[in-house]
């Protein structure tokens, strides 16, 4: 993931960290904080996969456009791509956008993303020679810390941001962004409080559903470390 976000344009001031537990603070101690996002590779469970066709079930189609849409999301119509997605959206959101480089292709994603609707801009990233170049790039390499091309074993690439003081969950198989709940401004992506609206939230619905332990993967978005 830290290649694709450097052939998009992001700066290497940031990169994304493994995350080797969500409950042990000295298992996070390795991640510079704020942490910007948070992206969690995770598969799609019976009773997580009730949950979603319910709550989407009683959501319109996203309407949301222009410069006071509270964050950018991409619906998915390119296939193998979810990683790629979740990463875009980890990336062009929240306080990462201040990292991005200027004139770079994430830069024009971006700024060309804003303006559309959901369609437009769907169909904008399925025509976006950069975003798919990038992405084919780093298929080809192999990036061990998350695989791109997505749909692995079944997983779902999901990004949370903090955007306008709330955390919002990003996938791009849903029928739009999710607002999840308020947090503080000293509470990042990996605050106790977000991690419990997020994805914790997950995991009690497979936990409540009688599911077997939950196998997932998480990345975190946050500066370089110093030395």
């Amino acid at each position: 993931m830290n290649e694709l976000a450097a052939k998009l344009g992001l700066s290497s001031e940031l990169q994304f960290y493994d995350v080797y537990s969500l409950d042990e603070p000295e298992h996070l101690a390795h991640i510079p904080r704020p942490a910007l996002a948070l992206l969690v590779i995770i598969p799609l469970t019976p009773a997580w996969h009730r949950s979603r066709e319910a709550e989407d079930a009683d959501t319109a189609p996203y309407a949301g456009a222009g410069p006071d849409e509270p964050v950018i999301w991409f619906k998915q119509t390119i296939g193998h791509a979810c990683g790629s997605i979740g990463l875009l959206h980890s990336v062009i959101n929240g306080p990462a956008v201040d990292f991005i480089t200027r004139d770079s292709d994430l830069a024009t994603l971006r700024s060309r993303a804003i303006p559309l609707d959901m369609a437009q801009r769907a169909e904008m990233l399925y025509h976006s020679e950069p975003f798919e170049i990038a992405h084919k790039s780093v298929e080809q390499a192999g990036d061990s810390r998350a695989d791109p091309t997505g749909e692995r074993d079944g997983g779902h690439f999901v990004s949370f941001v903090k955007s306008g003081g709330k955390l919002w969950e990003l996938e791009g198989s849903r029928k739009g962004p999710l607002e999840r709940g308020s947090l503080a401004d000293d509470e990042d992506v990996l605050s106790p409080r977000a991690l419990d609206m997020g994805i914790k939230r997950i995991i009690r619905l497979n936990a409540g559903g009688g599911g077997e332990s939950l196998q997932f993967s998480c990345i975190a978005l946050a500066r370089r470390a110093l030395g």
